[in-house]
């Protein structure tokens, strides 16, 4: 059976048109969101490529006690609404607790359910019943083929309209490491499948207070996963990585993103063009 997710005006299934998710980690305030989501439109539209924005309201997960965490809920949401009806895209962030899902389902196109969070079955279960599609990122300490079990929990609720992302793995401490293999073992499951070029490059509470990252190896890496049979890639980026507010050190500077989006679609068409 083919897995399908319809947007405002695209679909994504495997094989299907390539697609982005991308935008910056955090909602810092008004003005980045909306500058971000005016510049992807651009990508869209001189490419040809489907782009979902994406940025967090609340990061409930960062290092530090004292890291910015975003605006919160209502404020996020109230932002993420006008990158939405400003921009044109569809918006996508992640939600932590139950009892914010409700909430975001009325403004979000698609949730994400965290890494960290892929095993908290209440709240799959509870973005689930929403009927809107879910992004389920893979966790850093689960296999490829653990994702099943992930799967199983919203399907138990009848939505079948998933997206399931990598993000690499850790290796040690205060590293991850991508194994492309983990591209066709989850693709197996029936989903599209997303590789995260810059939470892959990430090094988890590599600052102490914070996580350091290696944001010029993220197109390598995205380069290989597009090869393996990645249908869409996730990106977080920004006007001024250096200056971010979160995930700075593994953000792509937006000058960049076009150029690294022409590769991967390149790609993508030419792996797809030659499984036909």
């Amino acid at each position: 059976m083919e897995r399908m997710i319809t947007l405002a005006d695209f679909k994504i299934y495997q094989g299907g048109p390539f697609f982005i998710i991308a935008g910056p980690c955090v909602i810092e305030n008004e003005e980045v969101p909306l500058r971000v989501a005016d510049f992807l439109a651009g990508i869209q539209e001189r490419l040809d490529v489907n782009i979902i924005f994406k940025s967090s309201y609340d990061k409930a997960n960062r290092t530090s006690i004292y890291s910015f965490r975003g605006p919160g809920l209502e404020k996020g949401l109230q932002i993420l609404e006008k990158v939405k009806r400003e921009s044109g895209l569809p918006v996508l962030s992640d939600v932590h607790r139950v009892s914010e899902v409700r909430t975001a389902s009325s403004v979000l196109d698609i949730i994400q359910i965290p890494a960290f969070l892929c095993r908290q079955t209440d709240l799959i279960r509870s973005a689930a019943e929403t009927g809107l599609p879910l992004n389920l990122k893979k966790g850093q300490f689960l296999s490829p083929w653990d994702m099943k079990q992930v799967v199983e929990k919203a399907v138990s609720c009848g939505n079948n309209s998933l997206l399931l992302t990598e993000r690499g793995a850790s290796f040690g401490y205060n590293n991850l490491v991508f194994d492309p293999r983990s591209i066709p073992v989850m693709r197996s499951l029936g989903y599209p499948v997303v590789f995260d070029a810059t939470h892959s490059v990430q090094l988890p509470g590599g600052r102490g207070t914070s996580s350091g990252g290696q944001r010029e190896l993220a197109v390598y890496l995205a380069r290989a996963a597009v090869g393996a049979g990645a249908d869409g890639v996730f990106m977080e980026i920004h006007p001024d990585p250096d200056k971010a507010l979160c995930d700075g050190p593994n953000s792509i500077p937006i000058d960049e993103v076009e150029d690294f989006i022409k590769i991967l679609k390149e790609i993508y068409e030419l792996v797809n063009s030659k499984s036909e």
